[in-house]
């Protein structure tokens, strides 16, 4: 992993990226009394170049973020075409953007794991029988029908700003 101290010249120490996924890895809520608290943001890439941000139930699994859509929405196009995404979400005392390429997941260890991890969290996902994806008995409501594609994150770079003493900005690469 490469690491880049963003805040070395204001004197802040570089981030802990071990502290940060071990935050992660329990779900961190950004406060207590956060609303909103687990938001996370997905960001695509349009057909002409230009951003798509939407809110995703996103789930950290295996050192990644995984997600789930329709393959008709814009998200789900958007990744067929150009897998370049982005995620962002609030942890306890930091901010994360996670960046990589989305790859569809079909492997049916891999889709019973990540539809345990979603289930686990109140979303009673399951693997579809077809083998393609995951089914629930709800979805957003413009996921379309199951089953819904799975995707997982191949990680390339994340940054984390922390928002608490001592503070810090840092890069790192994966």
């Amino acid at each position: 992993m490469e690491i880049t101290n963003l805040g070395k010249a204001d004197g802040l120490p570089p981030v802990d990226w071990a502290a940060i996924a071990g935050k992660l890895d329990a779900g961190s809520a950004p406060a207590p009394d956060a609303h909103n608290a687990r938001t996370t943001w997905l960001s695509t890439v349009n057909e002409d170049g230009s951003p798509h941000v939407t809110a995703v139930g996103a789930v950290w699994l295996e050192g990644t973020f995984w997600f789930q859509t329709g393959a008709g929405t814009r998200k789900g196009r958007n990744v067929a075409r150009d897998p370049r995404c982005s995620v962002a979400l609030s942890v306890r005392d930091a901010d994360v953007v996670f960046e990589g390429d989305a790859v569809r997941v079909t492997e049916p260890g891999a889709l019973a794991r990540v539809a345990r991890a979603w289930a686990d969290g109140g979303w009673p996902a399951e693997p579809d029988e077809s083998g393609a994806g995951i089914t629930a008995p709800f979805n957003a409501p413009l996921q379309g029908p199951p089953p819904w594609n799975v995707y997982r994150i191949e990680p390339r770079a994340a940054v984390v700003t922390l928002g608490a003493e001592p503070g810090g900005v840092t890069r790192f690469r994966f």
